[in-house]
This record gives C-alpha cells, sequence and structure tokens, in this order.
C-alpha cells in the first residue's frame, strides 16, 4: 500500500467575507488558504505518483484524483465525500454534474454521486438527505498497488460526529468512504461504525440507527427518448411513487422497462428489496450497470422533467444504491458496509 497512515487533514473553513481577498484577514483568503493547506497535507501524506493526486477543483475546493493506466481516472471532492467524475479511456464521463451545481460550500454538489447520510429524503431533524454531503471529509488513506502489475488507484475519507452533526443527529459515529478506479469499474464502498462509549463519555451506550444513498447522477443522451433511455432490471418490485404519495407502498409493481419524458413527467420512486443490478440505457448502444455489491437493500430512480429549469432534465437519469425501506441498525463496535460498483455494458 503506498500509504495506510490515518491522518486527519481537513480543518474547519473561514466564513467567507465581503472584504476583498487581498487583506490577509479575509474570510475568503483563510479558506483559500486553509484549502491549499489541505492539498499540501495530502499530497505529502498520501500521493501516489501516477495514480493518485490532489488538486483544487472548482471554487477552490480540494479534491482527488485518481488516474488508471488505462488512461480511465476519477475525482472526488473532500466537500461532501463527492465523487463528481468518472471518465473512460475514451474521454467520456460518465457520471454527470448539473450546471446549476455550486462549489462554494454554501449547498451540496449537485451532481455526480452524492451521499445521503444519516438521513435519505425529507427529514424533521436535519437538512434534506442529511448533512454527510454537506461536510468536509478529510483524508485517511490512499493506494495504488493491489495489483503492481494493474494498479487500482483509490482514496479512503472519513467523517467523525462534531457539535455540529450531534446538533441534529445525536450520536457518535465514525464513517469511511472510498472510491476505487478499476480498470473495467468505479467501486465505492460506504462504512459507518458505531463507536462503544468510552471512559470520557465520548461514543455511544446503544445502536444507532440511520437511511442512506448513493444519488448517483448518469449521463444520458435524451431522457426523453424513450426508445433509448430507459432502465431494466426492476420489473416486478414493489415501490412508493414520491410524486404521487410519499407515504404508501403502490400495489402495483414496477414494470418491465422505466420510461422518462414529457408522457411521465416527474419520475421519483424508491424500489424495495431490489436484484443487485439495474441497467440503465444512456442512449449511445451502451448501458450503465449499477450494483448493489453488499449493504443496499433499495434502489431509487429520478428524473426530475420539467420540476428543473430548461432541458436540464434531458441530459441525466439518478439510478441510487439505497437503504431506506427500513432503518439500518448497527450494534455498538459493529461495522455496516455497503458497496456498489459502476461498469459500462456494451450491448
Amino acid at each position: 500500500m503506498a500509504s495506510l497512515a490515518r491522518a486527519s487533514l481537513c480543518a474547519p473553513f473561514g466564513v467567507r467575507s465581503r472584504v476583498p481577498c487581498r487583506r490577509r484577514t479575509s474570510g475568503i483568503c483563510r479558506a483559500s488558504a486553509l484549502s491549499e493547506r489541505v492539498v499540501q497535507d495530502a499530497t505529502a501524506a498520501f500521493a501516489v505518483p501516477g495514480s493518485v493526486s490532489f488538486a483544487l477543483g472548482k471554487g477552490g475546493l480540494p479534491k482527488c484524483v485518481l488516474t488508471h493506466k488505462n488512461g480511465s481516472s476519477a475525482e472526488v471532492y473532500l466537500f461532501g465525500a463527492n465523487c463528481t467524475s468518472w471518465c473512460l479511456p475514451s474521454g467520456d464521463d460518465v457520471l454527470y454534474v448539473r450546471p446549476d451545481a455550486v462549489f462554494d460550500r454554501s449547498k451540496p454538489i449537485s451532481g455526480g454521486i452524492p451521499l445521503c447520510f444519516p438521513r435519505f429524503g425529507p427529514s424533521d431533524e436535519m437538512q434534506q438527505h442529511g448533512f454527510a454531503r454537506n461536510l468536509d471529509w478529510s483524508v485517511i488513506s490512499s493506494s495504488a498497488d493491489p495489483n503492481p502489475d494493474d494498479p487500482e488507484p483509490s482514496v479512503m475519507l472519513m467523517l467523525k460526529d462534531n457539535e455540529y452533526t450531534r446538533g441534529m443527529w445525536d450520536h457518535a459515529f465514525q464513517a469511511t468512504y472510498e472510491v476505487t478506479l478499476r480498470r473495467d469499474k468505479l467501486k465505492v464502498e460506504f462504512c459507518v461504525l458505531n463507536p462503544e462509549k468510552d471512559k470520557k463519555g465520548r461514543g455511544n451506550d446503544g445502536p444507532i440507527e440511520f437511511t442512506a444513498a448513493l444519488h448517483t447522477y448518469v449521463e444520458v443522451v435524451d431522457a426523453g427518448d424513450q426508445r433509448k433511455v430507459f432502465v431494466k432490471g426492476l420489473e416486478g418490485k414493489k415501490f412508493i411513487d414520491k410524486a404521487i404519495d410519499v407515504d404508501n407502498v403502490q400495489e402495483k409493481v414496477a414494470s418491465n422497462t422505466l420510461l422518462f419524458g414529457p408522457s411521465v413527467g416527474l419520475f421519483d420512486r424508491v424500489y424495495f428489496d431490489t436484484e443487485p443490478e439495474a441497467l440503465l440505457h444512456v442512449g449511445t448502444g451502451a448501458a450503465v450497470a449499477v450494483e448493489n455489491t453488499a449493504g443496499w437493500s433499495d434502489t431509487v430512480v429520478w428524473n426530475p422533467h420539467e420540476t428543473l429549469d430548461g432541458e436540464m432534465w434531458k441530459h441525466f437519469v439518478c439510478v441510487e444504491s439505497a437503504a431506506v425501506s427500513k432503518r439500518v441498525k448497527i450494534e455498538t463496535e459493529k461495522v455496516w458496509k455497503a458497496e456498489t460498483n459502476l461498469s459500462i455494458v456494451n450491448l
């Protein structure tokens, strides 16, 4: 392994200021300096030449860039632990980032693979989809050596509870998020540890419960073209149609093919107890396989149609790995592990 040392590299960022950036005391300059320091520290501790690097991304936010020897790459922002890009050797990006996405920490990054935790959907306790996608994560390890002849670069990030998270969800936790760039797949692993209470009162004395999802945005040619863009693999599954009623499972079950477009409108469904793989046909003669390899029990499919401005809805469909039909429950000192693998299927 290139580096298995553990380190907390992210510090709280300063509040942005309206004072011009030339003043060293401004919030913007402090945030910029902290971001640069995060990149420098991560590079020193975890960079792997030719495989794992760190840089300032959009909005000056720190990101990790994974590069495979076959020419593919992936980008992971530390803010929200969001993998915003999986670029194939051909130069085509599988993931989609919305043109209205902002990179200033004012809101989660709209696109890529936002991580929903410890809640999926609206909540009375906290912001929609939880706080994990709104916070800076720390780099704790990197690697490119599982197979020296065919390195698979990876980066692991970590988020722990703090005063801010406990104000919404009064539990201790330790979450890790690892992205691995394989020759023909993108692997994403999400783990949550329930730490037992210690002598200083840190940790939990009982189980924790949560819901979670990977809100994966996949780029398509035209979601309105029902001949070419559709989802298969969820047929026969019961679902909640959130566009109709978020509280009731429909008596009907999923059809063989899920379609989008003007005749359908907003598509927002949670499918329960799904098979490990769903196929999103993207309109190019290929499909993206979303494989719920471990942990995930459900699949969410979302296309906003005209609930978003313009024709943005035509360019993506979200097929999401989820654990939402019932809450995940972890006893103290136990770890819940979930894994998703994305791959391309040529039809």
